[in-house]
């Protein structure tokens, strides 16, 4: 059932009357060459002829998890340009490295990015009449009210591609029926993740026959030979020692992380732990950390590489958790230890690096189930438990293998959902 246009001007309204608060919080995220202008929907205009196809992604992650689609998409369409989206600016970042891979290829779009505009009415509708895409892309659940409707307004088609609800953000969105339901409205083609997020979105309103079962494109992640080269060179400079990632971690688990550090270090005094921080503004309080534990530490980002003594490696810099995974014997996924919902279990599968995992995995929940039926997952729900873990597959090469491999199976076995997004997206887009 859609919901009325009624609801959407008392939510801007709302929106108006927290200005103050929300401008500040998006002041930080800010890079070079990005006017803050374009949170507002101040954006050049698109050349004159352009055929332009807009692909939003909230964050870093969701860039990541996109980064098959952004290049599927820039090669599938090269008389477009496609115009990426972020709110973050990390997003920003990792979507400028996107586009600089693709840059070289003769036969791609030229990709390029705009912080997304705060979602006021007149900032979407400026934004729009500005960029001009023959489709809007919303990758998972950035369902902007005024956005969506501003892009109904210029008749734009909308799909939103690797459609994820959360329980928890399907009870908050539900608090929102009216509003949520006339937002979605707005929707020509959805392709969710599972029938139980198309079910969650049908709740809210969702047109069922507007969607799809698509799968989780987190599944079609390619390994990149460029990386795997890198992580074969760290590797090789890090000697014969055990080393584990702990990726993306957050406030609150770096400490559980150090700490099962210093517990396999009592057994297994060589291991080395490479700790990357889920966020760019913790560096800094993760390193104090770091000199805090006692072990001796040292940061990617001042060139400073591991030496025989060296208990810690602070991975502070972006774009390389990749590079960082594939150079360990063991990778721990962070934000699984705090109620964060968890973080890409399947990036460091695909590199054939076994899989360890805190409790909290409500993001990932498909995919946690996938690697558990498969028996490539293990999962802990503390420090203690973390560090028994460790120690006991630092010293099972077999059981590292079987994961390793089973790992893998996985993401060979649910690939798929790549092809069936394109194929969706293409019958919205204008024949010519």
């Amino acid at each position: 059932m859609a919901g009325h246009p009624w609801v959407r001007r008392g939510y801007s309204a709302a929106l108006l009357a927290l200005a103050p608060l929300i401008w500040r919080r998006v002041w930080r995220e800010r890079l070079p060459g990005h006017p803050r202008g374009e949170r507002l929907g101040r954006i050049p205009p698109s050349p004159a002829g352009a055929r332009t196809l807009w692909l939003h992604c909230a964050s870093v992650g969701e860039v990541q998890a996109a980064r098959p689609l952004i290049e599927a998409l820039a090669r599938a369409y090269p008389a477009h340009r496609l115009v990426l989206t972020t709110m973050t600016a990390t997003g920003a970042e990792r979507a400028a490295a996107i586009a600089e891979r693709l840059l070289g290829e003769a036969e791609a779009a030229e990709v390029s990015h705009h912080f997304v505009p705060l979602d006021f009415a007149g900032a979407a509708r400026r934004f729009l009449r500005r960029l001009r895409p023959e489709l809007a892309i919303v990758f998972e659940t950035e369902l902007w009210p005024n956005l969506l409707a501003a892009c109904a307004a210029r008749g734009v088609p909308v799909a939103v591609v690797n459609g994820r609800l959360s329980p928890r953000a399907f009870r908050g969105y539900r608090r929102l029926g009216p509003l949520m339901a006339e937002a979605l409205s707005h929707v020509r083609w959805l392709g969710a993740k599972s029938e139980a997020d198309a079910e969650r979105f049908r709740a809210l309103g969702m047109a069922p026959a507007a969607i799809e079962i698509t799968g989780s494109l987190k599944f079609d992640i390619g390994v990149d030979p460029a990386a795997r080269e890198a992580s074969e060179r760290l590797r090789a400079a890090l000697g014969g020692r055990p080393v584990w990632v702990a990726g993306s971690t957050h406030e609150g688990e770096d400490e559980a992380v150090l700490a099962a550090h210093a517990r396999l270090r009592e057994t297994h005094p060589a291991a080395l732990l490479i700790l990357v921080p889920r966020h760019p503004r913790r560096f800094e309080a993760v390193a104090e950390l770091c000199r805090e534990s006692g072990m001796a530490t040292v940061r990617r980002s001042a060139g400073e590489r591991p030496q025989a003594g060296t208990a810690v490696y602070l991975g502070d810099t972006m774009g390389e958790l990749g590079v960082l995974y594939g150079a360990a014997d063991l990778a721990f996924v962070g934000g699984s230890l705090v109620p964060v919902g968890g973080h890409n279990l399947l990036e460091p599968a695909a590199l054939g690096v076994p899989v360890l995992t805190g409790p909290a995995l409500a993001n990932f929940a498909d995919v946690a189930e996938a690697l558990r039926e498969r028996q490539a997952l293990v999962e802990v729900a503390e420090a203690d438990a973390l560090a028994a873990a460790l120690a006991r597959l630092v010293d099972d090469a077999d059981e590292r293998r079987r994961l390793a491999a089973a790992g893998r199976a996985v993401v060979e076995a649910n690939r798929g959902a790549l092809a069936r997004t394109l194929e969706g997206l293409d019958r919205l887009l204008p024949a010519g």
